[in-house]
């Protein structure tokens, strides 16, 4: 399994708006391999806010296909300029070495 974050820092009272636009349907919800998106806001940060998407995919490979695909490479393309209330942006990529299952 592999896990990519997408830590967002914005400025306060904006993080609403970036967890609706990752909440919303999009072309990386068919692909193939995908387990699963999810999208988090930190509830400790004091001096700005932090949305962490969390995108979990069956496999390296599943990953891959997903960012050489035409519909991401053409997404990337036709990206505006990101908006002013963004203050920095990190991407990480996890490969998952051990799972524990908790009690249910």
């Amino acid at each position: 399994m592999l896990i990519q974050t997408r830590s967002i820092k914005v400025e306060k009272g904006y993080a609403k708006q970036v967890v609706e636009r990752f909440s919303q349907e999009a072309p990386i919800d068919k692909m193939p391999g995908l387990v699963d998106r999810t999208v988090t806001v930190n509830k400790r940060a004091k001096d700005y806010e932090e949305v962490m998407v969390i995108v979990r995919w069956e496999s390296e490979e599943a990953w891959k296909n997903w960012e050489k695909s035409d519909v991401h490479i053409q997404g990337h393309r036709n990206k505006k300029e990101k908006p002013p209330y963004i203050l920095d942006v990190q991407v990480n990529i996890y490969e998952v070495k051990a799972v524990k299952q908790g009690k249910k």
